[in-house]
């Protein structure tokens, strides 16, 4: 029973104390560029694994739209709130520090939410970005979440 405890004990301490590449994560720079429509972001991390690394960036904001009817003509839309993200995966970590570039989607608005019928066609034509957040994953376990604006 002793023995089973200690095992026990071990393996939960081992579960609760984050490995030295989940505590020391460090940006050596992280830039974030409003592109109209979408949000980059680039950065150099260190203080990794030697995992693969994935960079995600979440981001909401609103969308100044255009809207333009059947026969061509084109109109202000509504302004609408948009939620757009991105990704890079297996990101090589080369001696615990890597280099990411993450480009959002651009975003998409139905007609029938920015126009004044639901036919016409909605084109986001620039977005005024409100919150963004960048999350490195490393091992399957989420090691850095850092809010960007």
């Amino acid at each position: 029973m002793r023995k089973f405890l200690a095992v026990l004990i071990t393996a939960l301490a081992v579960m609760l104390v984050p490995t030295a590449a989940h505590a020391a994560v460090k940006f050596h720079s992280l830039n974030v560029t409003d592109e109209g429509t979408q949000l980059r972001v680039t950065g150099n991390v260190s203080g990794l694994g030697n995992e693969d690394l994935t960079a995600i960036v979440n981001a909401t904001g609103i969308a100044t739209v255009e809207c333009s009817n059947p026969a061509g003509n084109v109109a202000p839309g509504q302004d609408t709130s948009v939620d757009v993200s991105g990704s890079q995966d297996d990101i090589q970590v080369k001696n615990g520090r890597a280099t990411f570039n993450v480009l959002t989607d651009a975003p998409t608005v139905s007609g029938a939410e920015a126009c004044p019928n639901p036919k016409w066609t909605a084109t986001v034509t620039d977005v005024e970005f409100t919150d963004a957040t960048l999350t490195l994953i490393q091992g399957g376990q989420v090691i850095s979440t850092t809010d960007l604006i």
